[in-house]
């Protein structure tokens, strides 16, 4: 007797949004031209209004190249045949960030320090209307984020000796900490827990946790999450931080 099954909606969706993908990398790989979104929307029976966000999303991942209106395959695809050891520290956290962003719904992005600033190399937005956005490619301060936080409390202590003398930190909110003997406060319990916060000492209405990433004893950057104070209950921090720990693992153990 055959088993009943009850199928998913959502889930159908997915995976032929996974299958038409493919196929579209497929077909674009196996032309040796450039192709015209209308030709694969033909050929591969997609609607026109799905395969330009399918186009898009690749596009932005480099698995197509697009020259006008033509797309052609990118160098993206090379990626998929090298070893584990070619891929950069972004490449590997940005599937990871994306991740995050989509199990939260909260902005998430991965840092580097800079000297005393720190740079957002992925973030991803909320997608929800009262959310934050992270700049890219802006340098920022380590004082008053929980991502520069956690990665003072991985300095060793003289090269905190050194950022406390050679800095001025800067107030952004009233709510700012800048005074060495809190700071040096907050670091130790940083460094006892793993995750750093913030409340509002950025943006106003906005909280930050954040996660050191250490890679062979070395803290190679921090993976934060950004959210509206209004979404910040006890249980949403919890889940955070243990989702947090989550990947920091996954990308310190390559």
């Amino acid at each position: 007797m055959a088993e009943a099954t009850t199928k998913n909606p959502a889930q159908n969706s997915q995976v032929k949004s996974a299958t038409r993908t493919l196929d579209i990398i497929e077909y674009v790989v196996a032309h040796d031209r450039p192709l015209v979104a209308q030709e694969i929307a033909t050929a591969l029976a997609i609607p026109v209004s799905s395969l330009s966000y399918l186009l898009s999303t690749l596009v932005e991942r480099d698995y197509l190249e697009r020259q006008g209106r033509r797309y052609s395959a990118g160098p993206g695809l090379a990626r998929l045949q090298t070893t584990g050891g070619n891929y950069t520290l972004r490449d590997r956290a940005a599937p990871l960030v994306r991740t995050l962003r989509m199990q939260l719904d909260e902005t998430t992005s991965f840092f580097i320090r800079e000297g005393w600033e720190i740079e957002a190399i992925v973030t991803e937005s909320s997608e929800q209307a009262l959310r934050y956005s992270v700049p890219s490619g802006q340098r920022l301060p380590m004082h008053a984020l929980a991502a520069g936080k956690v990665l003072l409390a991985a300095l060793p202590e003289e090269d905190l000796d050194r950022y406390f003398a050679e800095t001025v930190r800067e107030n952004f909110t009233p709510d700012t900490v800048t005074d060495e003997a809190t700071l040096r406060a907050q670091i130790a319990q940083s460094r006892e827990t793993g995750f750093a916060t913030t409340n509002e000492e950025f943006s106003r209405g906005i909280e930050g946790i954040a996660r050191v990433v250490m890679i062979d004893g070395n803290p190679v950057g921090s993976i934060s999450v950004a959210m509206p104070k209004v979404r910040a209950d006890a249980a949403t921090e919890a889940r955070v931080r243990d989702l947090l720990k989550k990947s920091a693992a996954l990308l310190e153990g390559g």
